[in-house]
């Protein structure tokens, strides 16, 4: 994968192994532009991992939790994590317009705060997946619906699939950003992901930052 490419990179340290998640950010930290970090290393180590990793070399750390619960409850855990210092952090759209605007308060005054980005619809869901959940609206409609939602609470961005992106970017120019998951190279397996394109492909089409993990570190750890 090019130079150019993996700047716009934020790698997924998708494991509970704090040893694998710290050789990961000394082997990329001078390639790629961030670190995503989830649930597995947060339920294992508290937030303090984000103190750990940046001392690792983890500048940029994107929290990927979800928070998705009533207004109150999430504005505490986005201020909480705001303090942190994380760069990025998500939260789900369909937790509606108060609870996103409850996050969009929790830091409007701290000095750095972190971006706010809302997650549309899963890389991991269809349309029948959709249907399964109550959902009458192909995922192209259903992530432009809440797109424009996050985009009015004031979110500073959006979770989409490469097979938005176009269709975002359209409708939302910069400086709102659109992170995109499901990256995968050409001839890969997409895994548990139904909505992906190569990495050159999403960004051609507009998407800001690609979100990857195993399709790239299987490369190098020579994983399937």
């Amino acid at each position: 994968m090019s130079p150019e490419v993996l700047k716009r990179v934020i790698l997924a340290l998708d494991t509970p192994d704090l040893g694998q998640a710290q050789a990961w950010v000394q082997h990329y930290s001078a390639q790629v532009h961030a670190f995503k970090i989830g649930g597995a290393l947060v339920l294992r180590y508290g937030l303090g991992i984000v103190e750990t990793l940046r001392h690792d070399g983890a500048e940029r750390i994107f929290l990927d939790l979800k928070f998705h619960d009533i207004p109150h409850v999430v504005q505490l855990a986005v201020r909480t994590a705001g303090e942190q210092g994380v760069w990025m952090l998500t939260l789900h759209t369909s937790g509606g317009e108060a609870m996103m605007r409850s996050a969009v308060e929790a830091v409007a005054d701290l000095p750095n705060r972190p971006l706010l980005m809302g997650v549309t619809v899963l890389t991991s869901l269809g349309a029948e997946a959709l249907q399964t959940i109550g959902i009458p609206r192909t995922p192209r409609a259903q992530v432009l619906r809440m797109a424009r939602q996050a985009h009015q609470c004031g979110l500073d961005g959006v979770i989409a699939s490469p097979l938005e992106i176009r269709l975002l970017r359209r409708h939302f120019p910069p400086p709102f950003l659109i992170v995109t998951p499901g990256i995968r190279p050409a001839q890969s397996d997409p895994g548990d992901q139904k909505r992906t394109a190569t990495p050159e492909q999403a960004l051609r089409a507009g998407a800001d930052y690609l979100v990857m993990g195993r399709a790239l570190l299987g490369q190098r750890e020579g994983l399937g």
